[in-house]
Parts: C-alpha cells; structure tokens; sequence
C-alpha cells in the first residue's frame, strides 16, 4: 500500500524465509549429501503471531455496534392515539405531526410533543440526566421514549420518527462510532524507520557479495541478504503490543476496570481533560434525604402522606423514615398538587408537603423557615416544607447525594495534572453545589444530550485528548464522541457499550487507575519493542558480513521473543 511498516518486514523476512527454504529443499532433493537449512516453521510463526493479535483487536472492535441497537430498543413501539373522538393504539411508525397522543401513568411517550391537557411528572432522566421527575402541564414539552410517572395527560405530536430526540441521539452516536480511527501502531511508526534502512542494508549486502567479495556468485551473495532480512524481521515485533495489553487489560479487569480494545488502553495515556457526568456519576443516581427539622410525630405524618405518592421523592422520605425506626400509618385522604406538593388527611389531621406557595395559598406564614429553605436551594436540595393543621411543622431537604469516593477521584485525576470538567443536564444552580463539594471548578450545566456531544467536540478543538466519564442514554453521544469513552458499570447497558473503558461497580477512585495502568502499560510496549529489535538490529551487521547462518537469525529471533513474553508478564505485578 505504499507505507513501510511493520508488514512489509513481515512479509519480505516469511517470504525470505520460505523461499530459501524451498530452494535449499530443492537443492537436497538434487543432491542428498547437501545439508539444507529449512525456516519453514518461521514464517507459519509470525503469520500466526500477527493474525491473532488482528484477530483479538477485531473482536474488540465488532461489540461496540450493539449500542445502537439497545437504544432502538428503547423507543415505544405504539402510541394511543385520539382520531375523530376515538382513542385507539397505533404503532409508533404511524404517528403523525399534529396527533393528539394521551399517555396514561407508567407509561413511555412516543414521540415528543407539547402538552395540551392535563397534570403529570416525567421521569426525564434518560435524556437530560436530572434525576428528579419534571412537572408538566399545559403547553410543557415533552420528549420521546421518557417515562410518564403520576398523571394522564394528552399532547400533541410535533416531531416523530427520526425527527425525535432519541433519534437525535442514535444518529450522533452512530457518526461518531463511524469516525473513530484505528490508533496508530507504535511498533508501525518504529517499522517506518526501521523498514528502508533493513531494505537498503540487505540489497547493498546482496550488491556488495555479489560484485566484490566473491564476483559473480549468486549463492553466497543470496544467502547473506536473506540473511540480513531473517534476522531483521523481529517475530517479536508480533508479541510486543498484543501481549502487554493482553496482561494490561487482564490486570485492569482484576482491579474492576474493562478495556474494550487495545487501542484504548493506548490511548488512555495521553489524555488531558476528563468530562464527567453528575447525575449517576458523581451522584447516586437516586434522591435522599439529607435534612429534616421536625419532631418524630411530624416524620410520622410526612412518611405517611408521602406514602401514597409514586413520586421519586417520596420514596426518598418513606425510606428515610423507615431507617428512623418510623411506622408509617394509613392516610384517609390523598391529593397530589402537581407542581407544588401533596395534601392528605391522617387521623383527622389535614397535612401539607410541599412548596412556600403552597403553604402561602393555605394562609401560613413561611417567613421563619425563609433562611433556612435558601440554604438548602444553594446547596442544591429539593426542600420542602410539612404544614400539620396550619401550622409549619418543619422542612425536609432532599438531594441526589454524592459519592464516597468521587472528592477522592477527582483529588487523584487533578494529581495526575489532567483537567476535570462536570458537564450535566441538570440546573446550574445543583450543578454548581454538587461540584463545590467535589472539587471541581469548570462547570458546565443545562445541556442537552446532543449538546453534550457538541461540548465534547469543542473542547477537543482546543487540542486536547478528552475522556467522557457517564452512565445514561442522555451520555452515550459523548462517550461515544469523546477520544475515551469512560462508563460506570452500574449505569445502563447502552451507556457501557458505546463507552471505550467500563469501571465495576460504580467506584470512581478506579478512573486514576485506569489513566495510571495506561501509562505503565505503554512503558511496558516500549520496553518490549526495544527488546523485539535489539538482538536482531545487533545481528545485521554480522549477518552482512556473512558471518550469520541463517538458523542463528531464528534463535536470535526465539529469544526476542522470550524476553518480550517475561517482559510483558511483569505487569501483572504492578501497582495502580
């Protein structure tokens, strides 16, 4: 193809090889008192080599294309559809602009619209990252393939098939999976040097013996090029990269940290900036409550009004007063107030959770608790006030708290004099709290998925190598799009196969790890690509000389290749 790398070593030494053999084979068929030298079993060896290291990298490479499929898989496949005053259930596919589309509580919306009627919260998580259901009503947008959690509402259909947001999202990931290229082989760029100069040393070799050391004889002449390019052709050069990932990646899934391909363990070495997600990254993924002022009678009444929500949040304060050693009661008498809380009776006793405008439009005074339900805003939690019989009883706070080890994670990714960066779907404000108490100081929030990409792709035009570290749908196009695509294990499936590098468990201390056993990896390459080159570059001078039997290029060779595999196996010592 008009590039000398490692190949065409490859091919010129096997060819040498076996050609010389087949002569020397001839040449003993002629006359049995010859003593041939035969390489067969050289070159069947490097081929073999070389083929299963292509062999490991393609297999890699052909698991990423299940991605696309799994996100197909989470669009709705039919749609309840008003038509002349009947509901009736079409597939999605048949959907039109302008259709007046009711989804009912539990279900997923089919295509994205605008609201027309009714009250509901929609879990948008897969799309803009924010863990928390979103409030709509009336003229509110609403996105494809999210989920419908309390409420019946009815909305009309104003963008469908691959106008969709989902849609969106399939097209950027499938761009960016096509327009990653193959990394460059250091042993390829090695070979470009090293290749001409082996080329050129053999056919002065064969000029040299053939016009001057012993004029007009083929044989000798013959012998010492052949000579020249057994020795050169490395066999070790096809141990040298395979076998330092393959014990790299087998110490990385030792220690919880999934390489894809080769290629990205390469990679990761080089990196400059790391992008991580919030929400299921940095954070649980899940809201918890984290304040609550009140006395154990008002817990009991919260826990039990909340008891009848289906909203993530409830949840959050039931489990919270289950681990207080609280029993829950039974509500007479519930009603959810979309966009501002719940109202329920227990025991004759009328409860209020929820927002200051609730408790404002129930004649209470939320003054006193004014501070305090700032302070909690700036810290980026859901408050919400409890009012029992009119009176203001206290305030709960709720967030979607960070990890144990993400401070740590990203103290140890600064250490390592990379730049972190929080890119999330979430608001600015919980997006700048969340980052405060982590440590990060570039900040960048309310983006969408397709926007993540873009910021991705903005950040790399700068010049810098960029790891994407997610574990939603709303991630995929910049895991993808990122030259490392880094997922939590415990994120979704989708999230994990357009990702490069899959971390176990959810520990983000195991990110460094992953950076640091890419550079010990590397080093472990160079060092095995010296060795694959240092006996053979030693012998060319002897073997131009004429002073090499071809079988001592081969053990020359053997031995290489016995230092690379010893070399290589050292990293399964190291420390990450």
């Amino acid at each position: 193809n008009g590039s000398a790398n490692m190949d065409v070593l490859v091919a010129m030494g096997t060819s040498a090889a076996y050609f010389y053999s087949v002569y020397e084979m001839t040449r003993w068929i002629a006359d049995s008192s010859h003593h041939p030298h035969l390489y067969f079993e050289t070159s069947a060896l490097i081929i073999t080599l070389i083929l299963f290291g292509k062999y490991l990298e393609h297999r890699a490479k052909s698991r990423t294309t299940t991605a696309i499929s799994k996100l197909l898989d989470m669009q709705a496949k039919q749609a309840r559809v008003v038509r002349d005053g009947d509901e009736m259930m079409i597939p999605v596919e048949d959907v039109i602009v302008g259709d007046r589309i009711v989804v009912k509580p539990g279900e997923k919306i089919p295509v994205d619209g605008t609201v027309v009627k009714g009250r509901t919260a929609i879990d948008e998580s897969m799309i803009t990252g924010e863990s928390i259901p979103i409030e709509k009503e009336a003229e509110s947008a609403v996105v494809g393939s999210t989920l419908n959690v309390n409420g019946t509402i009815e909305f009309e259909a104003t963008r469908v098939g691959k106008d969709t947001a989902l849609a969106s999202i399939i097209k950027v990931v499938e761009e960016a999976q096509g327009q990653k290229a193959p990394i460059q082989r250091m042993a390829d760029i090695i070979s470009g040097y090293f290749v001409p100069i082996v080329v050129g040393i053999a056919i002065i070799t064969f000029l040299a013996w053939y016009f001057l050391v012993q004029p007009g004889n083929i044989e000798p002449a013959l012998v010492a090029s052949i000579a020249v390019l057994v020795i050169a052709c490395p066999c070790a050069l096809g141990l040298a990269t395979p076998t330092s990932i393959m014990v790299g990646t087998g110490k990385g899934a030792e220690s919880g940290i999934l390489f894809k391909g080769g290629e990205h363990l390469e990679k990761t070495h080089s990196l400059d900036v790391v992008i991580m997600d919030k929400t299921g990254t940095i954070t649980k993924g899940k809201p918890e409550v984290t304040d609550f002022t009140g006395d154990p009678e008002t817990l009991k009444l919260l826990a039990t009004a909340e008891k009848g929500s289906e909203h993530p949040l409830a949840e959050a304060i039931v489990a919270y007063a289950a681990e207080q050693g609280v029993e829950v009661g039974e509500v007479d008498d519930f009603e959810a107030i979309p966009g501002h809380g719940i109202e329920a009776v227990i025991e004759g006793r009328k409860v209020l959770v929820g927002t200051r405008k609730l408790m404002t439009d129930n004649d209470m005074d939320e003054e006193a608790i004014s501070s305090e339900m700032e302070q909690y805003e700036y810290d980026g939690k859901t408050a919400m006030i409890v009012a029992v019989d009119g009176e203001i009883k206290g305030v709960v706070a709720v967030m979607d708290t960070v990890k144990e080890s993400a401070a740590e994670a990203i103290a140890s990714l600064k250490d390592e004099g990379l730049e972190v960066i929080m890119l999330t779907g979430d608001n600015t404000r919980t997006a700048q709290a969340i980052a405060r108490s982590v440590g990060i100081d570039n900040v960048i929030a309310e983006v969408l998925p397709e926007e993540k990409a873009d910021k991705v792709k903005s950040v790399q035009q700068e010049g810098k190598i960029v790891a994407m570290v997610g574990d939603g749908v709303n991630d995929a196009p910049a895991l993808a799009t990122a030259d490392i695509g880094i997922a939590i294990g415990t994120g979704t499936e989708i999230a994990i196969e357009a990702a490069d590098i899959t971390i176990l468990g959810g520990e983000l201390t195991l990110i460094p790890k992953a950076i640091r056993l890419s550079h010990k990896t590397i080093r472990n390459i160079k060092q095995n690509l010296f060795w694959a080159f240092a006996y053979n570059s030693a012998g060319i001078p002897i073997a131009a000389l004429g002073l090499l039997a071809p079988w001592v290029a081969g053990a020359a060779m053997a031995f290489s290749s016995v230092s690379v595999v010893t070399n290589s196996l050292r990293l399964k010592r190291v420390k990450i």
